[in-house]
């Protein structure tokens, strides 16, 4: 088995370390300085890599870092026992909430937002069977 751990850069590492302890519930594990920090609490550790806005992800690629509201095919989502209360702490903590406030779907309710370094984030409340209401087999 694989272990997969989610990497997410930010601008600030403290910031983004009170934003996601506060907005999620997740605990410092293993830090190196002011460079990166270990988020535990979670099915997979999350590591925060601070990098600067404007710097490159990878040498060659004309694309930049930016803080500002993004899109990316790759997001978070987070199962939350209690949806409306979840939104109210990632809110609090700084996130934006998004598409006209919480949506309710076959499988369940979610809410779509965006950290303060504007990665997308979905919180989602399973009910019933979940997405195994969805599954053809």
């Amino acid at each position: 088995m694989i272990e997969l751990r989610i990497c997410i850069d930010v601008e600030n590492l403290e910031r983004a370390l009170a934003f996601y302890t506060r907005a999620l519930g997740l605990t410092p594990g293993r830090r190196k300085g002011d460079d990166w920090v270990e988020l535990l609490g979670g099915t997979s550790p999350i590591d925060l890599l601070a990098q600067p806005a404007g710097s490159a992800p990878v040498p060659g690629i004309a694309a930049v870092r930016d803080y500002h509201r993004h899109w990316t095919p790759v997001h978070l989502d987070v199962t939350v026992r209690d949806l409306d209360a979840a939104v109210q702490r990632a809110r609090d903590a700084g996130a934006t909430l998004e598409r006209g406030g919480l949506q309710t779907r076959p499988w369940g309710r979610m809410a779509v937002l965006a950290d303060p370094f504007g990665h997308g984030l979905c919180l989602l409340e399973f009910h019933g069977a979940g997405y195994d209401a969805l599954a053809d087999s």
